[in-house]
């Protein structure tokens, strides 16, 4: 059992997302969904736990609001790295980030001041890293970004404690993709 399931990935443009509308949106999200589901069911998560950062992130605890309608145990942590860090952020971002804030049952910042500073967000991996039992990362071995920080200091905390690091690929994104529009051609 991993009671505390820590969530990261790329940011939107590293994505090359760049709207809430873009054609693939949706099949990440859905393969994000599913691949929480399935490590709720097999590791008993009771909580998941992001940062707020834009991207993954927040598509994951956007997720796991949906995802409490079936496991009511579940709850939401969100640990942003400081104060106003939806200023950051556009509009419709930064209401997807007052949606998840709002709905998570803890939330609070790792440094209780503004941004000022780089080392707010290295102390932020180091935290929420520290502070869960796993670690659920959307990531591609051959694109580096945003993931990078948080793997760093996740597999440091594995080579001395049972901290399993869980992947979400681009190929198991694809799979899904294929599978959903499948589904859909089905009817024709």
């Amino acid at each position: 059992m991993y009671q505390v399931l820590a969530i990261t990935g790329y940011k939107p443009h590293e994505l090359g997302i760049f709207n809430e509308k873009h054609a693939h949106l949706s099949f990440l999200k859905y393969a994000l969904k599913k691949k929480m589901q399935q490590l709720i069911e097999e590791y008993d998560i009771e909580w998941i736990m992001t940062s707020g950062q834009a991207g993954v992130e927040l598509w994951a605890a956007e997720a796991a609001i949906e995802l409490k309608e079936t496991y009511d145990h579940l709850k939401i942590a969100t640990i942003a790295p400081f104060q106003n860090q939806e200023e950051r952020l556009g509009d419709a971002t930064k209401e997807l980030y007052f949606h998840v804030w709002n709905n998570s049952d803890y939330s609070d910042f790792v440094t209780k001041r503004t941004y000022d500073n780089p080392m707010q967000l290295r102390l932020k991996n180091q935290f929420i890293v520290e502070k869960s039992h796993a670690l659920l990362v959307l990531f591609d071995e051959y694109t580096e970004g945003t993931p990078t920080y948080y793997l760093t200091n996740a597999k440091k905390k594995a080579e001395t404690n049972d901290y399993p690091i869980f992947f979400l690929t681009p190929d198991e994104i694809e799979d899904v993709t294929r599978e959903l529009q499948d589904e859909d051609n089905s009817w024709n």
